[in-house]
C-alpha cells in the first residue's frame, strides 16, 4: 500500500494556485477538465518530490461555480515538513499573508511550528526539525 494524494475541494483555481504553487513552491503534475461534468482536477506536488506518477499529491477539485465550503468539524489540517519556517514566513509575508499561529516550538524543543490557514480556509501545519 502506498499514499498518494489528498483531495480538498476549493472555489478558485487561480487564488489556490498562488497560495499552493507560487508561494509554497508545489509545482503542477497535471490537470483535468471534465467540462460536461463540471469540475476540473489539479494535482500538486510539494517541493522536493520527483515521484511525478506516485509520489504524494495534493489534489485541488475545482467545481465550477461553487465559490466555498463548509469544511466542517471533522477536518484538521495538512502537515507539511519545511527546512526553515523563518525564510517561509518572508516568502508569505511578501504575498501579504501571516501565520494564522506561531512560530513556536513543541515542549520537547525538537520541532519549530507554523499554521498557515489556505484561501478555502483549510489549516496547513509547518513543521521544521531543530536539533534541540
Amino acid at each position: 500500500m502506498r499514499y498518494l494524494h489528498t483531495m480538498i475541494r476549493i472555489g478558485s483555481i487561480d487564488r489556490s494556485l498562488k497560495f499552493y504553487r507560487d508561494m509554497l513552491g508545489f509545482r503542477e503534475i497535471r490537470r483535468a477538465d471534465y467540462p460536461d461534468d463540471k469540475f476540473t482536477l489539479v494535482f500538486l506536488q510539494p517541493p522536493g518530490e520527483t515521484d511525478d506518477r506516485f509520489g504524494p499529491m495534493l489534489e485541488l477539485t475545482y467545481n465550477y461555480g461553487v465559490e466555498s465550503y463548509d469544511i466542517g468539524d471533522g477536518y484538521g489540517h495538512i502537515a507539511l515538513k519545511v527546512d526553515s519556517i523563518s525564510e517561509l514566513q518572508k516568502t508569505i509575508e511578501k504575498h501579504e499573508l501571516a501565520f494564522s499561529w506561531g512560530p513556536g516550538k513543541t515542549p520537547d524543543g525538537r520541532k519549530k511550528m507554523a499554521f498557515l490557514t489556505d484561501p478555502d480556509g483549510y489549516k496547513i501545519e509547518l513543521i521544521e526539525y531543530t536539533s534541540g
